[in-house]
């Protein structure tokens, strides 16, 4: 990586359409560093995250705008430079955050993002261990409390929670959510024995075969009825099951992609239907938009009190093409739980820190 102080900076993009084996699929680029607008931070990336949506974008699975150039919706950086109109942050700061759908990616040396989906970065954490978290744990959050109308902090609920897919990257930080803040009793579903011991301690009450009948299994389990559903892998398949599980005027929320869904066997129950795309708020630019960088704030106070834990499970170095191109692979071939990173050497680090303070 180059330092600070060129004018130029380094960046990894991708070909739309590509697979892994496609020499070109991610290639290492050098560009103009950018320069941040009124609201806007520049950050100094430390780390990034490979989400699924990252691999989906470069293969041509999901339509990302013309201007996206480099894939990655979370990072873990310092602000370098802020704009004109910028209140919450200075250079120096150490944040952490998703970033928006609508601008180009932070598998960058220096990416911009608006403040107001930002926050400062847990303090107890790496810039690595940090970057597993924007996305997720925002994705999380917004879908139990925001879309569900769970009550954090309230433990009063008294009806279970399915996550389906407990061991991904969204499941990882819901189940801790529900466990730690909320009263529900939470049931992950995961098909593996190491998938099952994540979700096991990362607070799951109990945990159920995908593979198997979700209906027979919840009925053998001594828990209240499940009143909230969070449907976050394949839900396509389990549609049926989701139906019979729910109870009377439960609520279902969705992050999954589909081009139809039938929401009519779920009409006699009254039961509520949610959407949850963590994108929505930057990519409208709503009203409300600075609560993604509070709930980043609250999710980096529960880490730092040691509530919610960082759902890092494997970090590949350096911050460039081949070391996003292994990630890439492994989130591809499925079974990873919690969430792959890519952080900068720690020379890379060392060599910006001192450029920094020259």
């Amino acid at each position: 990586m180059m330092t600070i102080s060129s004018p130029s900076v380094a960046a990894v993009v991708f070909r739309k359409h590509s697979r892994l084996d496609d020499p070109d699929c991610l290639v290492d680029v050098v560009r103009e560093r950018p320069a941040p607008g009124p609201h806007d931070l520049r950050v100094a990336v430390r780390a990034v995250s490979v989400n699924p949506l990252d691999t989906k974008i470069r293969a041509g699975l999901v339509a990302a705008p013309d201007i996206v150039h480099s894939l990655g919706w979370d990072a873990a950086g310092i602000v370098e430079a802020v704009g004109q109109a910028v209140t919450l942050f200075r250079p120096g700061d150490k944040v952490y955050y998703a970033g928006s759908f609508d601008r180009t990616g932070s598998n960058a040396q220096s990416h911009i993002v608006d403040e107001r989906i930002v926050a400062h970065k847990p303090e107890s954490l790496s810039f690595a261990e940090a970057a597993a978290l924007p996305l997720t744990s925002l994705t999380a959050w917004q879908l139990l409390f925001e879309r569900l109308g769970v009550q954090p902090g309230k433990p009063t609920d008294t009806g279970s929670l399915l996550v389906l897919g407990g061991a991904g990257g969204v499941g990882s930080m819901l189940i801790q959510l529900a466990r730690r803040l909320t009263g529900l009793t939470v049931i992950a579903t995961a098909s593996r024995a190491q998938s099952r011991d994540w979700c096991l301690a990362l607070g799951a009450h109990h945990v159920i075969d995908h593979r198997q009948s979700l209906p027979a299994q919840v009925a053998a389990l001594p828990v209240p009825p499940v009143t909230h559903i969070t449907a976050l892998s394949n839900t396509a398949e389990h549609w049926a099951e989701l139906a019979a599980l729910i109870a009377p005027q439960g609520r279902l929320g969705i992050i999954t992609d589909h081009d139809t869904l039938d929401a009519v066997p779920f009409k006699a129950k009254s039961v509520s239907l949610h959407w949850e795309m963590v994108f929505t708020r930057p990519l409208f630019g709503t009203p409300d938009m600075v609560a993604q960088h509070r709930v980043l704030k609250e999710v980096a106070a529960l880490v730092d009190a040691g509530v919610l834990r960082s759902t890092a499970n494997r970090i590949f170095q350096p911050l460039n093409a081949a070391s996003l191109r292994e990630a890439h692979r492994l989130v591809e071939s499925g079974g990873i739980t919690g969430k792959v990173v890519v952080a900068c050497s720690a020379e890379d680090a060392e060599q910006e820190r001192r450029e920094a303070v020259q």
